[in-house]
């Protein structure tokens, strides 16, 4: 099971504060190399990109589009705290070949940046090592995968758990990147107290690494900088869609429903991805909120029933599409 920052019972909403301005264009290095691709068949592409900032070739899991005759847009899907290296992904766990069949939209998974956040670290972890996803993903892969894949330059991006609020965040530290944003079940607060505790619990209990190497201490502005919820205003302009279920049990903990291969026990999965649910499902009701108190559009998915697990994304990301579609179009 993917687990989240999200594990945050009654988390009530933040008051907001001026933003620290995120310094997107100061240093942004060399863009990327790329490495090769392992064109697996006419649909399925592994792309292999050298990021300089991380000093490593990223794989990237790509789904082609239908019709090649002309640029098309790229999709950006995230995975959890996983990050696609474990086979709680995408690819493995949704039906997501079969549903960009007939849909002219190039779909990139990136591999790697367990417990990351994708964002960029103030430096290395003796654990999970240098991670400039940041950097990488706004900076130095999309020339690189543009024009390796034939694509127009119109990019929209989804997330799921840990990186529900990633997605939010690389929309807001690179304006213009992204024309639209998908969130399902996760937090999209990082500087309060109770969610900022909850973020260092996850990345040190089950990734062992440090987040003062993430964004510092207490107290560092780097928590609000990187903090949708308070900086939701440069959210303006986006298609976006947020997800999220209750945490009661839904259709897909019903016993004798056909689950993913590899899925948690049925009481796992009731239970603890239920309680990481309704954790979520404050922090995404909080962004709605805000959201509304400025008057900006978002589409939302909440249901009344459902875990946090992958099933419930699958439907989630059909759900997204139509949001989605616009962006890209």
């Amino acid at each position: 099971m993917t687990l989240s920052a999200g594990l945050l019972f009654g988390l009530p909403a933040v008051a907001t504060a001026d933003p620290v301005a995120p310094a997107v264009g100061e240093n942004r290095g060399p863009v990327g190399t790329l490495r090769g691709i392992d064109k697996i068949d006419d649909v399925r592409w592994d792309v292999f990109v050298h990021s300089p900032s991380m000093d490593t070739d990223i794989k990237l899991q790509v789904i082609r589009p239908a019709d090649t005759s002309v640029p098309r847009p790229t999709l950006y899907m995230l995975n959890g705290a996983g990050a696609g290296v474990d086979s709680a992904n995408w690819l493995v766990k949704t039906d997501i070949v079969e549903l960009f069949a007939d849909k002219n939209v190039n779909v990139v998974m990136p591999v790697g940046g367990s417990f990351s956040y994708y964002t960029d670290w103030v430096r290395d972890d003796p654990k999970l090592g240098r991670n400039k996803w940041q950097t990488f993903l706004t900076h130095e892969l999309p020339p690189v995968l543009d024009d390796a894949l034939g694509a127009d330059g119109v990019n929209a991006i989804g997330g799921l758990s840990m990186s529900a609020g990633s997605v939010l965040d690389l929309a807001i530290q690179a304006p213009g990147l992204y024309r639209g944003v998908a969130s399902y079940s996760g937090c999209a607060q990082t500087s309060d107290p109770v969610t900022r505790s909850f973020i260092r619990a996850l990345v040190r209990l089950r990734g062992g690494g440090d987040t003062d190497n993430m964004w510092g201490p207490d107290g560092d502005p780097r928590w609000v900088e990187h903090d949708p919820l308070v900086n939701a205003e440069k959210l303006r302009g986006l298609e976006l869609f947020v997800s999220n279920a209750s945490g009661l049990p839904g259709p897909y903990e019903m016993p004798g429903v056909v689950r993913p291969a590899d899925s948690p026990p049925l009481a796992d999965q009731a239970v603890l991805g239920g309680l990481i649910e309704a954790g979520s499902n404050v922090c995404a009701h909080n962004l709605v909120n805000r959201l509304g108190e400025l008057g900006i559009p978002v589409t939302t998915n909440f249901l009344p029933t459902g875990t946090h697990s992958w099933q419930y994304w699958q439907d989630a990301l059909r759900a997204s599409w139509p949001t989605l579609e616009r962006a890209l179009s």
